[in-house]
């Protein structure tokens, strides 16, 4: 197959670069908006109880969350009778606005303390805003200059999960056009080192932007029919440039080797195809499957990683496999032009990865021993994880959102914008039945850590009705339906918070409810994604068991690679922990707030994208040790030997996708900077420690044992297994002989 694909790209090379570039030109034309039509949320569970809740406050109440927030500075204080008209002019005004459907405010609600500022400068006018994530986008775009100058003198900051999401697509935006402002020229000169020359680096180039540019236009087809999460942008930019990276590494390097042994440009091609283009599709293969665990979840959030590291992943592969063989055609012998240094040629026993595996190999146990205590040691934080959901702190602080939201913190008695939503339908009429909602709401205004409790007869604090029916009360009921609403004392997020979403829960009620609200609605993401997870990681080992056993024909390397990668990940996670849970090297990576938690789907992300990234590696190392040992190497020899021939390309590449990832550290949303400090930190750990100690320490001790699988499932191999391998390749007539076993590279590794 590979050669009929090394023949096609060379006799039709013209037209397959025509048509690349036309196909970049019109998806850069149809995908290139597509990052205004993406959505910043994405942690909701549609079928879950909070979910329901929502649609039913929606559909019957035509209210929902109190999702927008308004911090009016107050200096004559809130109770001055001329702030006071002021104050229930903008809550009339806000009312009026195209979208909102629901305004309240300490002025409309009879001046309640836990809608006003300790200090008396401030109080809050809270507002619904309808429909879904961008409808709500669409609503405070149209407001909010109504209110860019405050409102009659009143000055106003925009708080509230609506603003929070419009800043953080905002924000989002802003990152990457810096990021890659930064990261393609950094990208390029790492690309002229490693390759050491100026053409050649171009290639990694063109096949990223070839992903980049395809992912675009998938993105832009599926924002029709799903929701997106705005970070599949970050995703398919990394990503993109990344996999170009690494299989134009691979494949390039290899037809280099070609040439210089002595090989016509078609037999290069074909060569290279043969062999590392067969390492690319296999490892494309592992990437895709990894990334695929993602769309088990049940957000959106996590599965637009997966919308867009899927196609970016097959584009990036299908661009290594047919338009690069192209280039080169193209290009021939001229891609060693405007090199910048000379190649150097060794035995390959006197190479540094080889006397590196020989070392290893000497003493096998203390050195693995070594190598796998300081990957636990970095993982230890692991275990003091403490998982939320993404809020406003995880903006910068000079965001409105996360300044609102630190001033309600510290200066409000209750958590009046993150209300509990008790939703109950068909339950007759409300107004005949006050006497068993009465009950019911001072019941739950016992509960520890209520503040309150509102509802159709009046609101409701420690057991005792703390005011009477307003006409703002008629608002908690309809004909057949009612609903409460439950103000807590504590962070929906913090521990106390999620304990309370149970206990109302569990709380005998006189008819059934629904619970809503943030604290529910993270709690039941939270368990969702806990409960999906066990399958994901399923998925994730039984796919690479099988790839890697196809690739192999072993049943001891796939386990290994598994026990070693998720090693490696520890270590990653662990550092994610010390660093942006507890705080430290803040003044390094770019000042964040440190919330005391990780954003639970930060760790789920980044062990599909990392564990996928890791056993590309695996499987480029793996092909050439089998190929030595396939050519009746000993165990030491074929170690030694594969790894000398894969390591500089590894790390090579691993230090350019780690640069990529090293990126996102400029940018001002904390989990971004999080992602793209682990994900860097687990490449280079895994091209490091785990490819150059602990892979051959254990294949040293297992020694025979590293090939071995059951009789049937050998068989089995035998029939169905991959041939992979870079196969030698003996020099042609017109070469000059070379030693067989010298290694011809242009890495400076």
């Amino acid at each position: 197959m590979f050669e009929r694909i090394a023949a096609t790209a060379v006799a039709r090379r013209r037209l397959i670069l025509l048509a690349t570039l036309l196909f970049c030109v019109l998806a850069a034309a149809f995908g290139g908006k597509v990052s205004s039509r993406l959505s910043a949320g994405g942690y909701d569970v549609p079928s879950s109880e909070s979910t329901a809740a929502a649609t039913a406050l929606a559909d019957t109440f035509h209210t929902g969350e109190l999702n927008l927030v308004l911090l009016v500075h107050t200096p004559a204080g809130p109770n001055d009778p001329a702030t006071a008209r002021k104050g229930l002019d903008l809550t009339a005004a806000l009312a009026k606005e195209p979208g909102v459907q629901q305004v309240v405010s300490y002025w409309s609600l009879g001046d309640p303390a836990s809608l006003r500022g300790a200090a008396k400068d401030s109080a809050l006018v809270m507002a619904h805003i309808n429909g879904d994530e961008d409808q709500v986008a669409t609503s405070l775009n149209a407001l909010r200059p109504h209110y860019r100058n405050g409102f009659e003198g009143l000055t106003l900051q925009f708080g509230g999960r609506a603003e929070a999401y419009k800043e953080l697509t905002d924000q989002t935006q802003k990152d990457l056009t810096l990021a890659e402002t930064l990261i393609l020229p950094l990208t390029l000169l790492a690309l002229i080192f490693v390759f050491r020359g100026v053409i050649a680096a171009l290639l990694p180039l063109a096949l990223g932007i070839i992903a980049i540019m395809g992912t675009l236009a998938v993105l832009r087809v599926l924002v029709s029919f799903t929701s997106v999460s705005v970070f599949a942008m970050n995703l398919t930019t990394a990503l993109g440039l990344g996999l170009g990276i690494d299989y134009s590494l691979f494949v390039v390097s290899r037809y280099r080797e070609e040439l210089h042994r002595g090989s016509g440009v078609e037999q290069a091609i074909a060569v290279s195809l043969r062999t590392a283009g067969r390492t690319v599709l296999f490892s494309s293969l592992t990437v895709l499957l990894s990334l695929s665990a993602l769309l088990i979840f049940p957000v959106y959030f996590l599965r637009s990683f997966a919308y867009a590291g899927i196609p970016v992943v097959a584009f990036a592969a299908l661009a290594a496999l047919v338009v690069l063989p192209a280039l080169l055609a193209v290009l021939g012998h001229r891609i060693d032009t405007w090199s910048v240094a000379k190649r150097r040629t060794s035995s390959v026993e006197q190479g540094f990865w080889h006397r590196l595996a020989t070392l290893v190999m000497r003493r096998p146990v203390p050195m693995g021993l070594a190598a796998a205590a300081i990957l636990l040691l970095l993982g230890a934080p692991f275990l003091g994880i403490k998982y939320s959901l993404a809020d406003e702190r995880g903006l910068p602080v000079t965001a409105q959102a996360h300044q609102v939201h630190d001033i309600l913190a510290a200066d409000y008695s209750a958590r009046e914008f993150e209300p509990m939503l008790v939703v109950a339908r068909g339950i007759g009429d409300p107004a005949r039945d006050q006497a068993t909602i009465t009950a019911y709401a001072q019941r739950l205004s016992l509960l520890p850590n209520v503040a309150r409790v509102d509802a159709l007869a009046g609101s409701f604090s420690h057991g005792r009705q703390s005011a009477l029916p307003t006409p703002q009360s008629q608002r908690f009921a309809t004909a057949d339906a009612t609903w409460l609403s439950v103000v807590p004392s504590v962070d929906a997020y913090s521990d106390a918070g999620q304990q309370l979403v149970t206990t109302v829960r569990a709380l005998p009620h006189p008819f059934p409810v629904l619970v809503g609200g943030e604290a529910a609605a993270g709690k039941d993401t939270l368990t969702a994604l806990g409960d999906r997870l066990p399958y994901a990681l399923l998925i994730i080992a039984v796919s690479t068991f099988v790839l890697l056993f196809l690739l192999t024909g072993s049943v001891v390397m796939p386990l290994k690679a598994l026990a070693l990668n998720t090693l490696s990940l520890s270590a990653s996670f662990g550092a994610m922990v010390w660093v942006f849970q507890e705080g430290h090297l803040r003044t390094y990576l770019g000042h964040f707030t440190a919330t005391g938690t990780i954003v639970a789907t930060n760790p789920i992300m980044m062990f599909c994208v990392a564990f996928g990234l890791s056993m590309d590696y695996e499987v480029f190392l793996l092909s050439r040790i089998k190929e030595e040992h396939d050519a009746d190497a000993d165990n030491v020899r074929a170690v030694a030997r594969g790894l000398e021939r894969t390591g500089a390309l590894v790390t090579a590449a691993a230090g350019l996708l780690a640069l990529v990832f090293v990126s996102f550290l400029t940018s001002g949303v904390s989990y971004m900077k999080m992602l793209g400090f682990g994900l860097a930190l687990a490449v280079l750990a895994d091209a490091t420690l785990v490819r150059g100690v602990l892979v051959p320490a254990f294949m040293r001790l297992a020694g025979p044992l590293n090939w071995w699988a059951p009789a049937p499932l050998a068989r089995l191999h035998r029939r169905l297994g991959l041939r992979e391998g870079l196969v030698a390749h003996p020099p042609t007539a017109a070469a000059a002989p070379q030693d067989a076993d010298a290694v011809s590279t242009s890495l400076p590794i």
